[in-house]
């Protein structure tokens, strides 16, 4: 049984431009192609998990603007409800202007916010009757600070497990990881939250330790193409990542993070549903864009049969 799930975060419309090499300081480089798109850590997030089957309710906040338009004839597009979209005509839609190496498929990402560092606690409280609704929120760090604050608070006191993917890394309080059921940062955010460099599996444990002592209940550390680290209940170890050949690596923690969501949703555990997000990461990185890059249900399936 499909419990319902929230994704509480970030739209923005993402400018991709792909380029032989990545511009040093003062130099222009001529692209070889252009694309925009519906994007967003929250957004794409959302998405993943949507399609990935989860019943999601995806709530973000856009300008009333033509990017705002993109997030809105996206989401009509995907059957998605877009009932707890906020609009503001005070701030305009948030960008990411993407540049990827086609070469290396390395990626440079500039984001500005816009509308989505502007969601009000009275914003948040609207929300407070799909929350309570919710098994899981999922949440990133791409909106203003407050509102995660009082989203995490919300869901926490009415017994929803919140899942939190420290990206893009700013500093958390100790008091909102002691309401985080489930950390996922990668390995750099993992190292810049906890002073450990996670290159061994034994600095991953102690990483996850230093958040066991705040008061987070379970630790996902994404470590790349080595993988996924996981640490709960007493366990600990790393499931590796499917090897493939990758074009645009942009959103591929947003892929796994909505993956993981949706399995999660559907009572799979932890380590299983790490599986099945790795398996989703990995069909979209060999595919260009963020949003547009998350696979339906039956291509996980059938990558997970072949592989």
């Amino acid at each position: 049984m499909k419990k319902k799930v929230t994704v509480f975060g970030s739209f923005v419309v993402d400018l991709m431009g792909r380029t032989p090499h990545l511009p040093v300081p003062g130099e222009t480089v001529k692209g070889s192609m252009f694309k925009m798109g519906p994007g967003g850590k929250g957004f794409n997030q959302g998405v993943a998990a949507h399609k990935a089957g989860a019943d999601v309710t995806m709530v973000t906040k856009i300008g009333k603007d033509t990017f705002g338009e993109v997030a809105l004839n996206a989401m009509k597009e995907l059957n998605m409800n877009s009932d707890r979209v906020f609009i503001t005509e005070e701030t305009e839609t948030g960008i990411a202007l993407i540049l990827v190496d086609e070469k290396t498929s390395q990626n440079e990402i500039l984001v500005v916010s816009g509308s989505c560092s502007t969601i009000t606690d009275e914003e948040v409280e609207s929300i407070t009757d799909v929350l309570k609704e919710s098994e899981y929120l999922l949440t990133q760090l791409e909106t203003n600070i407050s509102s995660i604050e009082k989203v995490i608070d919300i869901a926490y006191k009415n017994g929803v497990k919140v899942i939190l993917n420290t990206a893009p890394v700013q500093p958390i309080s100790d008091e909102v990881l002691s309401k985080v059921d489930l950390i996922i940062p990668n390995e750099v955010e993992a190292e810049i939250l906890t002073g450990i460099c996670v290159d061994s599996k034994e600095a991953a444990d102690k990483a996850a330790e230093w958040f066991f002592n705040k008061g987070v209940k379970n630790v996902l550390i994404t470590l790349g193409g080595r993988g996924v680290y996981i640490s709960s209940e007493g366990k600990s170890g790393i499931i590796p990542a499917y090897k493939v050949d990758a074009i645009d690596t942009t959103g591929a923690g947003d892929a796994f993070n909505g993956g993981l969501l949706a399995a999660l949703s559907e009572g799979k555990n932890l380590w299983d549903a790490a599986v099945f997000a790795n398996a989703l990461a990995a069909l979209s990185v060999q595919r260009l864009g963020t949003t547009p890059a998350m696979p339906t249900r039956e291509e996980i399936e059938q990558f997970l049969q072949t592989h």
